[in-house]
């Protein structure tokens, strides 16, 4: 006889992984049931965890604002006819990472279009007149940049990548990033969100994963919900990460984003996932992925309830700036460090800085970085991973 769903959730909550039915019939539960299921998240993370959650301090660096892809959400990829398309020059990617610098942070996140230069004649012109053939050559030449002139650390979020492209950033990356979104292929169709965007098919983006993973990259991933999937492909999305990670141990962080409806897209007018949805996911996340994983949840995107999401299980902020927007949310702005540490307190947790790389990994700097950037660990790190107090800056 099978187990009742309360019976189900119970038994997960000692930190046993979820089989592929059993993550479908808590996806699936009623509203009634997300009590227990968070109860359990939180349970979970607490088993193998502190009650401690992290945080980057971040400048956002958008290399190139046009894209080969055609996402039926998005608003950061321009076409070179919008006037605000655009490909940063050196001094302006320079600039953008001194002033982060200046203000404490340690991450520069490089976020560009995937493959421009395979859409647009005006991009390979620009790349041409810089003295580059391809935009990730270019980001692998800022990276350096960035690295050479400023004490921040590069995190790369160039989209699918073959092997040989990832070999190419990691001597200049501490990490890199790509979100799978969804494993569900269904999406690539006329009319879903991923239709006429040859990256986002999910073959290709668990081929970037898989990747990674041989060359030992610290690599965040994640799903993107309320674009279409059904709670069922969730699961399978995250299913596919677990068994990734399962492989190669790379997977640092795992992101639960929720859809934001932008004016101007094809997607303008569909629904955004609510808060409850998003607790219900990120609760079964965490029951999916276990409870050493570090999951995330974007705190800019959930208004001012950023701190229900600590009910669910999460143990991760991502990056957040105090000098650069979101460029993929605009609209969505980041909450002040200082409230973030506010929140997070009044709820009973500790907030401490990380690098964009997880403290867990920066331990263990001979497995998981170039041997080049090992030293500059050394600089802002303490003994357990975490950036040194006396370098924080909660402000």
């Amino acid at each position: 006889m099978s187990a009742t769903l309360p019976e189900l959730i119970a038994r997960l909550a000692d930190g046993t992984a979820p089989a592929l039915h059993e993550a479908y019939r808590l996806i699936e539960a009623g509203e009634e049931h997300l009590p227990q299921l968070c109860r359990a998240a939180v349970d979970v993370r607490l088993r193998r965890k502190a009650p401690v959650i992290t945080y980057s301090r971040k400048v956002f660096i958008p290399l190139v604002n046009l894209c080969r892809n055609r996402c039926g959400y998005c608003t950061f990829a321009r076409t070179p006819a919008d006037p605000d398309a655009r490909l940063l020059t050196p001094d302006e990617v320079l600039a953008i990472a001194q002033g982060g610098a200046a203000l404490g942070c340690k991450e520069a996140l490089f976020s560009l279009g995937e493959r421009p230069e395979l859409r647009y004649e005006t991009v390979r012109r620009e790349l041409h007149k810089l003295g580059y053939t391809s935009t990730l050559a270019y980001l692998r030449a800022m990276c350096a940049l960035v690295l050479r002139r400023t004490p921040l650390l590069p995190h790369v979020n160039a989209g699918a990548l073959r092997e040989d492209e990832i070999a190419a950033l990691r001597p200049v990356s501490i990490s890199m990033g790509m979100m799978l979104e969804t494993a569900s292929p269904r999406l690539t169709q006329r009319g879903q969100a991923h239709w006429n965007s040859p990256d986002k098919n999910p073959a290709v983006r668990l081929a970037t994963l898989e990747a990674a993973g041989r060359l030992a990259v610290p690599f965040t991933t994640g799903i993107l919900i309320g674009i279409g999937e059904t709670r069922r492909e969730r699961v399978d999305a995250l299913f596919a990460i677990r068994e990734v990670h399962a492989r190669y141990g790379h997977i640092q962080e795992v992101i639960v984003q929720n859809f934001r409806a932008k004016p101007g897209t094809r997607m303008a007018n569909c629904a955004e996932p609510a808060l409850n949805e998003m607790l219900h996911t990120l609760a079964v996340a965490r029951l999916i992925l276990g409870g050493e994983m570090n999951i995330q949840a974007p705190p800019n995107l959930a208004g001012g309830d950023f701190a229900r999401y600590l009910q669910a299980g999460i143990d991760d902020w991502g990056g957040v700036s105090p000098l650069t927007p979101d460029h993929i949310n605009p609209e969505a702005a980041w909450p002040q460090i200082a409230r973030l540490r506010d929140e997070t307190v009044r709820c009973g947790y500790t907030l401490r800085e990380r690098l964009a790389l997880h403290p867990q990994y920066a331990r263990c700097p001979q497995r998981w970085l170039d041997a080049a950037l090992q030293p500059r660990l050394a600089e802002c790190l303490d003994a357990d991973g975490f950036v040194r107090a006396e370098e924080e800056v909660l402000v």
